[in-house]
């Protein structure tokens, strides 16, 4: 193995490989620019077809599997104990900053003694990198001391666009010492018929002023007239409107699509953090005060119940 090395873990539903998993290969393919070796590895149940489809990924050298029953669900104890057994050897271990990688990356940087560099957004080489702080305000340029170190990706700022290759290698692993104290009893998942929200090129959320779940129907219905991801503020979520899949902000999903239209959404700077990236803003609001047109490319001062109805009749 070179010196440089790098492992991503492939996050995925135990069907298909999630679209965060391209963006941490981009950013591990941008660490090992100079020269290095780019690892993946695919730990869950029942995982062939998702490690053949990962190593058929542009610049994927191997692709390590660790495949056993109780990493299915890919709790954080039997993954932890999965990735620490297989990363001995790598200068960076590659997370996704999703759910997934949040939960599972302290731990392993924990278990192995070494330091976490988390949510970056730029490789200025394989040992520096630049992540946002104060909630996006302000951008720091951190550095590793050279030893092995784990980093999560902010997806929103790398590439999702890999190129496929012949197939390299597969090898599997067999860890025997998984740590099974919790398990998995029920879950309940929102069912989205729609583009996913982190990887959609145009995104329209609401807010509080949408003032209730049965009115998110108004950008339902322009989100399937413009191939969009529906999205909600805290505020939207916290007050039942939606599940909180649909969160964008600090505190959920970030975004950075082509178009983001923020419909009754004051602008908090939590929710700013999750979307500025975006390339244009639009925003409805009847408050012209509002934060949310400091940051908009467009704004339109209004009230929402009468501007989203014509918006609907002007894409028919």
């Amino acid at each position: 193995m070179s010196q440089l090395s790098v492992l991503v873990v492939v996050e995925h539903d135990n069907q298909t490989i999630k679209s965060s998993t391209y963006n941490s290969i981009t950013a591990a393919r941008e660490i090992i620019a100079q020269g290095g070796g780019l690892h993946v590895l695919v730990a869950g149940s029942q995982i062939a077809s998702i490690a053949q489809s990962a190593a058929t990924l542009s610049g994927v050298e191997k692709v390590i599997t660790v495949d056993a029953e109780p990493l299915k669900h890919a709790l954080a104890e039997p993954m932890t104990n999965a990735v620490a057994a297989v990363a001995q050897g790598y200068s960076h271990i590659i997370f996704p900053a999703t759910t997934f990688g949040k939960n599972i990356a302290p731990r392993v940087a924990a278990t192995l003694g070494v330091s976490q560099i988390s949510d970056i957004t730029q490789v200025v080489d394989a040992q520096t990198f630049v992540r946002p702080i104060y909630a996006g305000n302000a951008l720091a340029t951190v550095q590793n001391n050279g030893h092995q170190v784990v980093i999560t990706v902010r997806s929103s700022a790398f590439s999702g666009a890999v190129d496929t290759q012949s197939p390299a290698v597969i090898e599997p692993v067999v860890v025997t010492e998984l740590n099974q104290l919790s398990e998995l009893t029920s879950q309940s998942l929102t069912q989205m018929s729609r583009a996913e929200l982190s990887s959609a090129k145009v995104v329209i959320s609401g807010g509080r002023g949408l003032s209730s779940g049965e009115n998110f129907a108004l950008l339902e219905t322009i989100a399937d007239k413009l191939g969009a991801a529906v999205g909600a503020s805290r505020a939207a979520v916290d007050a039942g409107y939606v599940p909180n899949d649909y969160q964008v902000g600090q505190t959920g999903k970030i975004v950075a699509p082509d178009l983001y239209i923020a419909v009754g959404i004051s602008g908090a700077i939590q929710h700013i953090a999750g979307m500025k990236e975006s390339k244009v803003i639009v925003a409805i609001n009847s408050d012209p005060e509002a934060p949310i047109f400091q940051v908009a490319d467009y704004g339109i001062v209004g009230d929402l119940f009468e501007i989203l109805p014509a918006f609907d009749k002007a894409l028919a």
